[in-house]
């Protein structure tokens, strides 16, 4: 058994129950072998505990067998299961609840486990390194199943990265019932950005390429300026189209340079790994 998950009787009742609960939530299953809604909570609270990892303490306490520790804690059904903080019991339920609605009421008092990630996140951009957050609000948007408020920490973290067309596909994503002032400041510093970093050299080279689309030395330089600019998913699509047309184009300086780019973006980026996949396809 874990160590996060203990079977309680009378002699630990008092240090596990009420000592433990001052340090961090304790959640007690009342149980028994006769019941049978019991034996499909106990592994799904399980689970959660070993999830959890330590957040909170899992106390299992068979009523039959503890009938005066089930009765000072006023149990009258099974499974009973109660949060105990500070000492005292501070919400809970009786009989079977479907997964979703016990870690809805265990988030109430529990960490989150993409806590850790956003803490990480935040030193970053303390720091003024938007870059270094980038990984840690991805994998929390990611693990929280997209939450709107991690959505625009995140489209921040990329705004500020110069990563517009991620930012602006990630803020396209949020419901419209969602579309706050948060939401609203966003799209102005999106479109702030995007104007600032029309530079009028990316200008004359778009141009330049309209009236000549086959001159791949424009559009590798186009895609030097456009990086240069922070907008790397298009300049990294002038690259692959480059390749497509020339694989060797500039003696190698331009599959290299799409590498590079890929590089930066750092292990684990949704944008390199995609850009990733399209050079091996024209590689191999």
């Amino acid at each position: 058994m874990s160590q996060h998950i203990v079977n309680i009787d009378e002699t630990n009742a008092a240090a596990l129950l009420i000592d433990e609960s001052h340090k961090r939530p304790v959640v007690v299953d009342f149980w028994a072998d006769w019941c049978e809604p019991c034996k499909v909570l106990m592994p799904m609270l399980e689970r959660i505990a070993d999830e959890y990892n330590g957040a909170f303490l899992l106390a299992k306490v068979n009523a039959d067998e503890q009938g005066m520790i089930a009765q000072q804690f006023g149990v009258r059904s099974l499974p009973t299961v109660m949060v105990i903080q500070n000492g005292q019991p501070v919400d809970g339920f009786a009989g079977a609840q479907p997964e979703n609605a016990v870690r809805e009421l265990l988030g109430k008092y529990l960490p989150k486990p993409w806590d850790g990630l956003l803490q990480l996140a935040n030193e970053a951009i303390e720091a003024g390194d938007y870059g270094r957050a980038l990984t840690p609000l991805r994998q929390a948007w990611e693990e929280s199943g997209q939450l709107y408020e991690i959505t625009v920490a995140y489209a921040h973290a990329l705004i500020e990265c110069l990563r517009l067309d991620e930012a602006e596909t990630l803020l396209e994503g949020v419901r419209l019932a969602d579309r706050d002032a948060a939401y609203e400041q966003l799209q102005a510093q999106l479109e702030i950005k995007r104007e600032a970093s029309r530079s009028p050299e990316v200008e004359a080279l778009e141009q330049e390429l309209a009236a000549d689309p086959d001159n791949l030395d424009v559009r590798q330089q186009l895609a030097v300026q456009l990086t240069n600019a922070g907008q790397f998913k298009q300049a990294m699509e002038h690259l692959v189209a480059i390749l497509q047309r020339d694989l060797e184009h500039g003696d190698g300086a331009t599959r290299k340079a799409l590498l590079d780019t890929i590089a930066s973006l750092g292990k684990g980026d949704p944008l390199a790994a995609e850009y990733q996949r399209k050079l091996y396809s024209l590689l191999y």
